[in-house]
């Protein structure tokens, strides 16, 4: 990002994915690992996310997320800090942290900026997966095209409609529409964010939860968990 905003000849950013699926979640081993080295290096990771993060919301060039398989965790903090969503018809989400014990802090004001307070309270605790039209409904993706194939070709057309456009004029519309959405957040509150999301990996919850999945079975505290 920081070569794209100095190249102004750029003036769209595409992210796509591929295998089969655009965001399938956290590596909950490699989280699991990070957990035990301790806070300075668990503080350094959530930095570099949350750096990431906000830099994409932010960044200059208009930015469209092309989504398909699964699209879970920090992937829809990703496609909700982006200007424009397209997924094809089977693409599947999920805000599923607390699953396994987590939270996703650093990706909640985009959220709360994509579908609003109401809808995030209901899918940030129940985690539960929803489908592309749900997405839509909602409000975390823009459009629904019918298959991966189409993801393609319906940006090609919006990039075009984009570059009709005075770049400048663009750019300053992005800027000032997260300014009066009071959607910048300042040092203070984004350190806020890392903090807390740093320090819930080494966490009783935590450690269980990346312990269940990768043992395969239901984490201790579902009252219906084998006890054997």
């Amino acid at each position: 990002m920081d070569l794209i905003e100095r190249d102004l000849s750029i003036r769209t950013l595409v992210l796509s994915a591929k295998g089969q699926s655009f965001q399938a979640g956290a590596d909950l081993a490699w989280i699991a690992a990070l957990a035990r080295k301790g806070e300075a290096a668990n503080l350094a990771a959530s930095r570099h996310t949350a750096r990431a993060i906000d830099r994409l919301q932010h960044v200059r060039p208009t930015t469209i997320a092309l989504v398909h398989g699964g699209c879970f965790g920090g992937g829809t903090g990703l496609i909700a800090a982006c200007d424009v969503v397209l997924a094809s018809e089977r693409a599947r989400f999920g805000i599923t942290e607390a699953r396994w014990g987590l939270v996703p802090t650093i990706i909640l004001p985009q959220l709360c900026q994509a579908i609003g307070l109401r809808q995030l309270r209901r899918y940030l605790q129940t985690c539960e997966h929803f489908d592309a039209r749900q997405a839509l409904n909602i409000g975390l993706i823009h459009e629904i095209v019918s298959d991966e194939s189409a993801l393609g070709t319906r940006a090609e057309s919006l990039i075009d409609q984009l570059l009709r456009n005075a770049p400048g004029a663009v750019a300053a519309c992005k800027a000032r529409s997260l300014a009066v959405a009071d959607a910048i957040l300042d040092k203070r509150a984004l350190d806020a964010l890392i903090e807390e999301h740093a320090s819930r990996r080494s966490t009783q919850e935590a450690i269980e939860g990346s312990k269940s999945f990768m043992e395969r079975r239901d984490p201790a505290w579902y009252p219906l968990a084998s006890k054997t």
